[in-house]
């Protein structure tokens, strides 16, 4: 398929086949798993060739890929993880995209990356538990200086935070998260790009642009086309879909993308052929399985915003009209998604007396599973921050964060009910 031909499809077409011809797998509907460690040269010149390939880069003439018409070792690449890159690309309308073995992997590839010791980075907050503590622990013990950005839809409060990480090192890199994890905060992408421009007027470079995609996913928000320059996603959570896999992705320009294939060389982060393969499989159904989890959590969230013993509900279809979050999430979001968090009146003691009623529903972390999932951050996701910082970032004893799936809505709010009862 051409490119001109993909770039007409819709990302629920592009989900289902895209990046695989069944003419390279003896005519299979289905992509093979391909699990093999090493590839056999056809000569001696051929392994050359490839290794030349591979790491000087192809020359004029050569086909497309890194290498020539093959691979070479797993590490380095293998069918069924060009087949996944050559998906999300599309779905995320970037050039090219590096698949990993966990989204952390993914997170921390861009970090290693595009900071140095003396830079400077601004990530937004509440942002993932696991990007927290990169940043906070291995990046900062690395030299990098990190600086916290509260409210991503304010220019001011942007601009702030972009100065004040200038006035310890070259501001190298914005890492976002929106809708974040798990207030759903939203940050405006176009304003950080915004303020990126200014950035390189004052310094030798422009600070790149990494927007974390997971809680709405390539359906339902790119990043890229606002601004960004990478579009991560935990690939675990709604592209895998079913809880039972590990992987993760990074979307952007060629150039940006070499760099985190060859740290990931390096490190041997890359994801695995079987997952790939799971991967693929799951994408085919990500269309449908996105619209009847945003359907019934539309159902559940306007369920809680009716009971008086619960506080706050974060679903994003319930921002203000007329706050700047509703103004930007109108113009960046195609959907509200699935994953929302709650607010009980009460704290740690109501939230754990609602979670014990769980019958249906699991009490697990992660999310964007086919199952419903809820947990309480504050002890379980986000127990890594201190509890003054969970609060500046709206994570109270008493919030619940929860991740809507598949099952039927009237299932689903009675079993909020049978919690609320016992709150």
């Amino acid at each position: 398929m051409s490119d001109s031909a993909s770039r007409a499809l819709h990302p629920a077409t592009l989900a289902v086949g895209h990046g695989y011809d069944p003419a390279s797998a003896w005519g299979a509907a289905k992509p093979p798993i391909v699990l093999t460690s090493t590839f056999v040269y056809p000569s001696a010149q051929a392994a050359k060739d490839f290794h030349r390939a591979f790491f000087d880069g192809a020359t004029e003439g050569e086909k497309g890929g890194p290498i020539p018409d093959g691979f070479i070792y797993a590490r380095l690449g293998h069918p069924n993880l060009t087949m996944v890159e050559a998906r999300m690309a599309a779905l995320d309308q970037a050039e090219d995209t590096a698949g990993f073995n966990s989204g952390m992997a993914a997170i921390s590839s861009v970090a290693l990356a595009n900071l140095k010791p003396g830079d400077s980075v601004v990530h937004s907050r509440p942002i993932y538990s696991g990007t927290d503590n990169l940043l906070s622990t291995l990046m900062t013990r690395l030299g990098v200086h990190v600086e916290v950005l509260l409210d991503g839809c304010n220019p001011l409060a942007v601009r702030t935070a972009a100065r004040a990480a200038q006035e310890r090192g070259p501001l190298a890199l914005f890492m976002l998260e929106t809708p974040a994890n798990p207030t759903a905060a939203m940050v405006d992408i176009a304003l950080a790009r915004t303020v990126a421009e200014e950035v390189a007027g004052q310094q030798d470079q422009r600070p790149l642009i990494s927007v974390d995609n997971t809680f709405l996913g390539p359906l339902l928000q790119a990043p890229l086309a606002h601004g960004a320059d990478l579009s991560v996603t935990a690939l675990t959570k709604y592209c895998g879909g079913h809880s039972d896999l590990l992987a993760g992705s990074v979307s952007g320009s060629v150039e940006h993308i070499a760099k985190l294939k060859s740290l990931r060389t390096i490190v041997g982060s890359h994801m695995d052929p079987f997952t790939a393969w799971l991967l693929l499989r799951s994408l085919e159904s990500l269309d449908v399985r996105t619209t009847r989890a945003c359907a019934n959590a539309q159902a559940v969230a306007e369920y809680l915003a009716r009971d008086p013993k619960v506080a706050e509900v974060t679903w994003l279809g319930f921002l203000p009209e007329g706050s700047a979050s509703r103004a930007v999430y109108e113009r960046q979001c195609a959907g509200a998604g699935s994953t929302f968090s709650f607010t009980l009146r009460g704290g740690e003691a109501e939230a754990f007396r609602f979670l014990d009623q769980m019958r249906l529903l699991k009490v697990a972390v992660s999310l964007g599973g086919s199952e419903t999932l809820i947990c309480h951050p504050a002890t379980t996701t986000h127990y890594s921050i201190p509890r003054a910082l969970q609060a500046a970032a709206g994570i109270g004893e008493g919030t619940l964060r929860l991740s809507v799936g598949l099952e039927h809505p009237d299932d689903l709010i009675a079993e909020m009910a049978r919690g609320l009862a016992a709150v």
